[in-house]
This record gives structure tokens, C-alpha cells and sequence, in this order.
């Protein structure tokens, strides 16, 4: 008995694996092509029209393409018109690409003809909208530190950061377990000191970056001191006796 499940059990994964390859395959090809017809993609594969529409169901569920009308030009015949089926830009971003690489030496660009500090204006400048974003998302966060900084990291997890805040002993620490720019941040720090200056601001309070996924870390990491609790010792007297 154990072993028929053992058999179930691989070959279920082997036509997982195989549907897999398949619409790789047929994502491929609409990559190539721009667009084809179920009927287009069944003859290029050597699918069946049940066999292919089957993937393009799941591919339709999982919203890796969408269809669109053929236009045809001669005159128009019976029945539904043919349906094109294209990639949806969610697909497309799972193909190669080399935007770290055109950033970078955009970067490298910048800081020859114009030096070290154009990089730092352009990378203070490229983080503003985030700023503002989060500016935005943090207004009705309380005023101190550590509940900002928990306001914050939900604010930076929508932007796609998963960013977490945590209470320690010292006062808090924001984590952000994602870094959209960390292989051109390893080469240009101006990028994470851009960042680290955003925090502070929205924290209302100096941060300390401990750790970066830019140089080798698992998890950005910024530490926010707790505020002093106020204590007659350190209260300015103004009265005059």
C-alpha cells in the first residue's frame, strides 16, 4: 500500500512538473510572438485544443496572460471572433532583465561627470515619493518613536519592503527583510544614507543603521533609541526666585 502511494505521489509531481514546463513554454513563445491564438500556441507545441486550453485556464486564473480580439481584416465568418492571448505585465517581470544593471550605470554616469555628491542629490531625490507616501500613511501614528516606527514598518511593507518593528531593551529596531535596490545600493551607500535620513525624519528621532542587505547582511536593520523618560534631574527650571 505504502509504496502505490509513493507511485501516486511521483507521478503527481512529475505532471506537475511537466504543466510547468509546458506553460513556461507557452509564455515563451507569447514573449516571442506578442501574441497568439490558443490554436497558434497548440500547433507550435504540438498540444491538443483541450490539451492547450487547459493551460491557458490556469494561466487566465493566475492572471499570466489575457486575451484580446484579433482583428481580422477580411470579412467576418460565424461564430465568437478568435481571442489573442498575451502576457500580462505580472508575467513579463518574471523573465530576465537588467534594470540593476541600467541603474547602475546611470549611477556610475552621474558621479564621473558630475561627482559624489550629484549621487547623493539624486538619490535624496529618488526617495522623496516614498517619503511623502509614508509621510501620508503616518499621520494618525502616535508621537512617539516606537509606535511610529511600528506604523512605519506597515507603511514600508505596503511599498513592498516586509518590513517588521520589534521592542528591545534599548528602544526598537525596524527590520526590512526586502531591498528593492540592493545591488546598486552595494556599490552606492548614498542610497541607504538617503533611506536612513527618510526614517529619522518620519520617526522623529535619531536612528542608527546596524545592518544592510546592500553589504551582505540577511535583514536591513535601523535601531530607534527609546526617549528618555523626564526626570527632575534634567528639567530646566525657568521660574526665578
Amino acid at each position: 500500500m505504502k509504496n502505490q502511494v509513493q507511485v501516486r505521489d511521483g507521478a503527481a509531481a512529475s505532471a506537475t512538473a511537466s504543466d510547468g514546463r509546458t506553460r513556461d513554454r507557452v509564455a515563451q513563445l507569447l514573449l516571442e510572438r506578442g501574441a497568439a491564438t490558443a490554436a497558434e500556441l497548440g500547433a507550435c507545441l504540438g498540444l491538443s485544443p483541450a490539451a492547450i486550453r487547459k493551460h491557458l485556464d490556469a494561466m487566465l486564473a493566475d492572471q499570466l496572460v489575457e486575451t484580446r480580439e484579433v482583428r481580422r481584416t477580411g470579412p467576418r465568418g460565424r461564430g465568437r471572433p478568435a481571442k489573442a492571448f498575451v502576457l500580462t505585465a505580472a508575467a513579463r517581470e518574471g523573465f530576465p532583465h537588467h534594470y540593476d544593471n541600467i541603474a547602475a550605470a546611470a549611477l556610475r554616469w552621474i558621479a564621473q561627470h558630475n561627482g559624489p555628491e550629484a549621487v547623493t542629490a539624486f538619490a535624496g531625490s529618488q526617495i522623496q515619493a516614498l517619503e511623502d507616501r509614508c509621510r501620508a500613511a503616518l499621520e494618525e501614528a502616535a508621537t512617539d518613536p516606537i509606535a511610529r516606527a511600528e506604523a512605519l514598518a506597515d507603511a514600508l511593507t505596503a511599498e513592498g519592503y516586509a518590513a517588521s518593528a520589534t521592542t528591545i531593551a534599548s528602544g526598537g529596531q525596524l527590520c526590512q527583510h526586502h531591498c528593492p535596490v540592493a545591488h546598486v545600493a552595494a556599490e552606492f551607500p548614498q542610497l541607504c544614507d538617503a533611506e536612513t535620513e527618510v526614517i529619522s525624519r518620519l520617526i522623529g528621532t535619531h536612528v542608527q543603521r546596524l545592518a544592510t542587505i546592500a553589504h551582505g547582511d540577511g535583514v536591513c536593520t535601523t535601531h530607534i533609541p527609546s526617549r528618555p523618560a523626564q526626570t527632575a534631574a534634567n528639567t530646566v527650571r525657568t521660574d526665578k526666585r
